[in-house]
């Protein structure tokens, strides 16, 4: 990664970017779907091919999407083949160019394109109920247990989280002067050693590996101090919601029950992402099935999807994620970055989708 001088440079040019993709935008289609499916029946459509962009490597967290292709449910659903991108990304450029029809992103990256640079992208689901950004820092080390403890600190901060930091850093009333940031990669080394006193990660991605090389950690969560968000959201375009409803709720469903196998089967997940979907990763099958159990758990399912069904949205958390933009600067409004009506719709016609543990 190159080293940059200015994060609010960066991130004003990424926005540029975004507006001026968003204008030609409008003159195409965000669909692949070569069918005419006005009816609103999906039980015999054919949309094609589709591209999903990830929001990180072929891990664990996206187990949902791998039981959702292993076990047919995107064939099921109409699409002929499904191309899970790698990440990482915030899938904001790859929604607003047309090369993803779908993304899995975090609300504030999703937020702030929209505020900022008018991006035509809406959240139509989320997989994470409960946002798991943290800083994480070491016990023996810096030991960050507050924001007051970032001051001074030296935080490693990716590239696709510098809008995220930014956020984090303006809800706990503080700025880029109060710590000093080094662009990083997503290597834990740099914490471990010692180049970074903080890193932003992931309390089930990053910390667990990091624990699990013998070192004790302080996890700092981003939704228990001012940022209780939404997270691995579901997005998509404006156009793909107004002019293809039957494509984006055929994909809801398949998501829904690919998400409802994984919740069964934490064991199940890691295999798949450690043996088939990220092979060539190498991944560690403790760390994998330890991050899998921590996420089904506390993430992704709540008294609201027990209630509503897995991806729904309660009216409390989307305000309660405006107004964790609001406080980092980010104003918009629920209906400007939300739209789960076909969520809803997907639940009014397939009601037994709801009970997921079933």
């Amino acid at each position: 990664m190159a080293i940059f001088t200015s994060r609010r440079t960066r991130v004003a040019v990424s926005l540029s970017t975004v507006a001026i993709a968003a204008i030609a935008l409008s003159a195409c289609s965000g669909s692949s779907s070569s069918s005419d499916t006005s009816s609103g029946d999906t039980s015999t459509a054919s949309f094609g091919d589709i591209s999903v962009q990830l929001s990180w490597i072929k891990n664990e967290e996206f187990c949902g999407e791998y039981f959702a292709d292993s076990n047919g449910y995107y064939t099921d659903a109409g699409f002929s083949s499904v191309d899970l991108v790698t990440g990482p990304s915030t899938s904001v450029s790859e929604l607003v160019s047309g090369t993803a029809d779908f993304g899995l992103s975090d609300a504030v990256s999703v937020g702030t394109a929209v505020a900022n640079a008018e991006a035509p992208l809406k959240i139509v689901g989320s997989t994470y109920q409960k946002n798991p950004f943290e800083i994480l820092s070491l016990t023996t080390g810096a030991n960050i247990t507050s924001p007051e403890d970032m001051k001074g600190k030296k935080i490693g901060v990716q590239d696709s989280n510098l809008a995220l930091f930014d956020a984090f850093l303006a809800v706990n009333g503080m700025s880029d002067s109060d710590v000093t940031i080094v662009p990083v990669q997503y290597d834990t080394s740099v914490l471990t050693n010692g180049e970074v006193d903080g890193y932003v990660a992931y309390v089930t991605n990053e910390s667990i590996t990091v624990q699990a090389q013998g070192y004790s950690v302080a996890d700092l969560t981003f939704a228990d101090n001012g940022l209780p968000f939404v997270a691995e959201t579901l997005v998509t375009t404006d156009d793909m919601i107004a002019n293809n409803p039957d494509e984006v709720k055929a994909f809801l469903t398949a998501e829904i029950k690919g998400w409802s196998d994984a919740v069964k089967d934490p064991q199940e997940c890691s295999d798949l992402a450690v043996n088939t979907y990220g092979a060539d990763l190498k991944l560690v099958a403790a760390d994998s099935l330890a991050g899998a159990t921590a996420q089904l758990s506390e993430l992704v399912v709540s008294d609201e999807t027990v209630e509503n069904g897995l991806f729904t949205i309660s009216d409390d958390l989307k305000q309660a994620t405006i107004d964790s933009l609001a406080a980092a600067g980010i104003d918009l409004t629920a209906d400007q970055l939300f739209d789960t009506t076909l969520l809803d719709e997907v639940y009014a016609d397939n009601p037994d989708l709801i009970n997921y543990a079933g």
